[in-house]
């Protein structure tokens, strides 16, 4: 019986270890999210997406973004204007529905987060650093921040005085554990 119960106690303990230091990192997003443009003119929101996120504070080389934003879904109070946005010399949305982003890279940068990756829209895709606040709610995130995107750089539009060429874009991703 000795024979068989320190073999069976270390097989124990090695199985409870790994499973301890291998944390699920996959999350869903929750309701609640928030993808918004802003400018003197115009603003709004895509109210749609989708997308998987793997995260993991203590192992940032194996957390992932993967996120897409629905064009079809963008809000900016203004039916006209929406339906504007939808058309070739803006989204396109008919040949390009969504925009995303897949992070390559997610890296600690003071007490928050850096989040590289490669940014699609009208199927151009440009390298884009993303700054990432991680906020701990519970058993899940809510991962915020706020950046530029030269819309121009995408083929969004024709140069204007009216729209500016960046457009702020803030966030708010709140996640909960697969």
């Amino acid at each position: 019986m000795k024979n068989l119960f320190y073999p069976l106690l270390a097989a124990t303990i090695l199985l409870t270890s790994a499973v301890y230091v291998t944390p699920n990192q996959d999350f869903k997003i929750a309701e609640g999210h928030s993808i918004a443009f802003k400018s003197k003119d115009p603003s709004g929101i895509f109210k749609t997406m989708k997308g998987t996120i793997k995260f993991d504070e203590t192992d940032l080389a194996n957390s992932k973004f993967d996120l897409t934003f629905v064009v079809s879904s963008i809000s900016t109070g203004n039916g006209m204007m929406n339906k504007k946005a939808l058309t070739a010399e803006w989204f396109d949305a008919a040949k390009y529905p969504d925009i995303k982003f897949t992070s390559s890279k997610v890296v600690k940068s003071g007490s928050d987060y850096s989040v590289t990756g490669k940014l699609t829209i009208k199927g151009i895709t440009k390298d884009k650093s993303i700054p990432l606040k991680a906020s701990k709610v519970g058993s899940g995130y809510t991962f915020s921040g706020s950046f530029g995107v030269n819309r121009m750089d995408f083929k969004v539009g024709k140069k204007s005085d009216a729209v500016p060429d960046v457009m702020n874009i803030s966030y708010s991703i709140p996640v909960l554990k697969k």
